[in-house]
């Protein structure tokens, strides 16, 4: 019986395909036979990752790169062996490869989790995490920063733009031509922890300065965009701007 975590892929946009594992996602994007892999999820989706590449009738050795949003273990997990077993380059900022290296680590603690654990939803969700592998420091050795500034010569022609907040070095991937703005945790559109759907901040204890990631909104907003792939959430449909306006309007009901 395969132990491959159960995944669902939703075709976004052109050749745009948002990957929901649960409790997280990731992002392929296609271009001739070429991939580009956005985010990778927990340790154990490291099958599902390959399985996902596989399911639109690509290969893992198509990947061209992957690129991250933020260090997580969430959004890492799976990569150390995905970039060791294909060769596949993977790049984020310069802070942020710094923070996959664990040069410094941004990350909720076990304490944070444990003072909060009397919230609903808290329990299960950490089992859950603790079942997926997100004990332990998770290097991403293989992470170098962005070979150039600006759009990247990969599938999607994907533009890194910097929203510290989440993580000092967060960074979403605007896909211009596609219509397609890439979130990470910058923005969501649902949680295991909440218990509605739309455009909101993840819980605070995530965020290593909330404030700051807020303030990154108004970078967000500014995008031109038909279509937002967060990190943590369904696909949403609209603007950046309009879904920035529901996310502060939402953030008091995400303690």
């Amino acid at each position: 019986m395969s132990r491959t975590p159960h995944f669902r892929v939703t075709p976004v946009a052109e050749d745009v395909h948002l990957v929901d594992a649960g409790s997280v996602n990731w992002i392929l994007v296609g271009e001739g036979d070429a991939l580009t892999l956005i985010d990778g999820g927990y340790p154990a989706h490291a099958d599902a990752v390959e399985a996902s590449i596989r399911e639109i009738g690509r290969r893992p050795e198509d990947v061209a790169a992957v690129l991250v949003t933020h260090a997580h273990v969430d959004h890492i997990g799976s990569l150390g062996r995905f970039a060791a077993r294909y060769g596949t380059p993977v790049h984020t900022g310069a802070t942020e490869t710094a923070h996959a290296h664990r040069d410094f680590l941004e990350q909720a603690t076990p304490g944070q989790v444990l003072a909060n654990v009397w919230r609903p939803r808290v329990l299960p969700w950490a089992l859950h995490i603790v079942a997926a592998g997100a004990l332990g420091a998770h290097r991403l050795e293989a992470a170098t920063p962005f070979p150039v500034e600006g759009a990247l010569d990969l599938p999607g022609r994907p533009v890194p733009v910097e929203t510290p907040g989440h993580t000092s070095g967060h960074t979403c991937y605007h896909l211009p031509e596609r219509g397609v703005l890439v979130t990470g945790d910058a923005l969501g559109t649902g949680q295991p922890l909440t218990a509605f759907e739309g455009p909101q901040p993840l819980v605070s204890m995530f965020h290593h300065d909330r404030g700051r990631m807020m303030d990154s909104w108004s970078i967000l907003a500014e995008l031109d965009a038909d279509h937002l792939l967060p990190g943590h959430g369904p696909a949403w449909r609209g603007t950046p701007r309009k879904a920035v306006e529901q996310a502060r309007l939402n953030a008091s009901r995400v303690w």
